[in-house]
């Protein structure tokens, strides 16, 4: 179920948290005594100034805004119930999610943070209440409704005010000892920055007409499965996806995490897609191959990776609009490096204070560099980006738990429009424990 709020109103929570005081009042072992409600207060700023450093002489943007700057307050409860007993077991999830703009305007619209609506003019307030029933039999999990899915071929946004929701079903079994099986379908999509529930379509294909993609499908049919050994330090997964008549991928996946001695542990993730056209291959070719793989060393504080991906074929990578790139090793917080025919390498370090006795304190800097981009006209575009992140989590006191976060970014390309930018990210999240 959708909402869509238009006047400024806590009615999405106030739904959501009615239905969680509710949950007392089912008498039923398992379904109230493992049922869990969190609300997560999120405030989030973020600037985007944009630069011209490539071929385009016009400041981005119907308004030629200079930069993108929003700021909101959004509140995110979700509530979990367990499941009823016996064999088969019944059970209910409530993801009821408001934000409100704090700042923002037509000059800065475009962060993401909200939708916009009447000349790019950002909405003062957007929410959803998303619903989903579940059924469990064994080990096996039944979950038909609204909710925020994260798996290798379909993962919602959460990278903004609000996260992501996708409409369906799904199944997972997990009655086979080291195996679980996914499979199940999406039939409706509400991104992170709007209200509405909308019908499927592919990242960065299409046009958009009176908010409607021009190039849509009515389902995104999926299964996979994973096998972990080795004491679970090694994984590997195979998955297909199809969005209907317009494109199908398979993805193979390896993880591993090798332990070497006391101090060192050693880890790879890789992944190789391979994209095509479906049925009435409404987007026309869809050729895509996808190499990815994301390698790491730990020792004591400090995390070193290097990434690296590979893109051929005649497109980019596949995805339902939206969704996270977070699959792929070069994946960042504002590009995938995913262009057609690209190839891409990262350097990242990651340390955690709390081998300095400062524990909660983080920090990541990381570059990636991207080559050989297939865009329009372009043969052979080029794009950068170098990221930082500084992050601290209380770890005792009434503020127990709540987080600071920073992110400061650059992003150069050599083609495309609002193709480089310097920005900056504030986030604070403080969860609270309801039941």
């Amino acid at each position: 179920m959708n909402l869509k709020l238009t006047r400024a109103t806590l009615s999405t929570l106030a739904v959501a948290m009615g239905a969680a005081s509710l949950v007392p009042a089912v008498q039923a072992d398992g379904f109230v005594e493992d049922a869990k409600v969190n609300l997560n207060l999120r405030n989030f700023y973020m600037n985007r100034n944009f630069v011209d450093n490539g071929a385009s002489r016009v400041i981005p943007g119907p308004t030629n805004r200079g930069e993108a700057a929003e700021w909101t307050q959004s509140f995110i409860l979700d509530a979990k119930s367990g499941f009823t007993p016996g064999t088969v077991g019944f059970g209910l999830d409530a993801l009821g999610m408001w934000s409100i703009k704090l700042d923002g305007g037509r000059g800065t619209f475009g962060t993401q943070l909200l939708p916009t609506h009447d000349g790019n003019r950002p909405a003062d307030e957007f929410g959803r209440l998303a619903v989903a029933g579940k059924m469990k039999l064994s080990r096996t999990e039944l979950k038909v409704g609204e909710w925020m899915p994260v798996l290798p071929i379909v993962r919602a946004d959460d990278g903004r005010s609000l996260p992501q929701t996708l409409k369906g079903a799904q199944i997972t079994s997990r009655d086979i000892p080291d195996v679980t099986l996914y499979g199940g379908q999406f039939s409706g999509n509400s991104q992170r920055n709007d209200a509405s529930m909308e019908r499927l379509s592919q990242n960065g294909v299409g046009t958009t007409v009176h908010g409607k993609n021009t190039i849509e499908s009515d389902h995104f049919n999926f299964a996979g499965a994973e096998y972990t050994f080795n004491d679970k330090r090694t994984l590997v997964g195979a998955w297909y996806g199809q969005l209907e008549d317009i494109y199908h991928q398979q993805y193979f996946q390896l993880q591993h995490s090798q332990p070497i001695g006391n101090n060192f542990t050693l880890g790879a993730n890789i992944g190789y897609f391979i994209g095509e056209e479906d049925g009435a291959a409404l987007a026309g070719n869809e050729d895509n191959r996808t190499l990815s793989g994301l390698f790491s060393l730990k020792t004591g504080g400090n995390t070193f990776y290097v990434g690296l991906q590979r893109l051929t074929g005649e497109t980019g990578w596949q995805r339902i609009a939206g969704t996270s790139g977070g699959t792929l090793a070069n994946d960042s917080f504002g590009w995938s490096y995913d262009g057609a025919k690209e190839r891409s390498w990262q350097v990242r370090h990651d340390y955690d204070f709390a081998a300095l006795g400062m524990p909660g304190l983080t920090l990541m800097n990381r570059f990636i560099k991207g080559t050989n981009v297939h865009s329009g006209a372009v043969t052979d575009g080029e794009d950068r980006g170098r990221e930082t992140e500084v992050a601290y989590v209380f770890q005792s006191g009434n503020f127990k738990s709540m987080s600071l976060r920073w992110r400061n970014s650059t992003l150069r390309r050599d083609y495309g429009n609002t193709n480089s930018f310097d920005e900056n990210r504030l986030i604070i999240q403080y969860p609270l424990s309801i039941l």
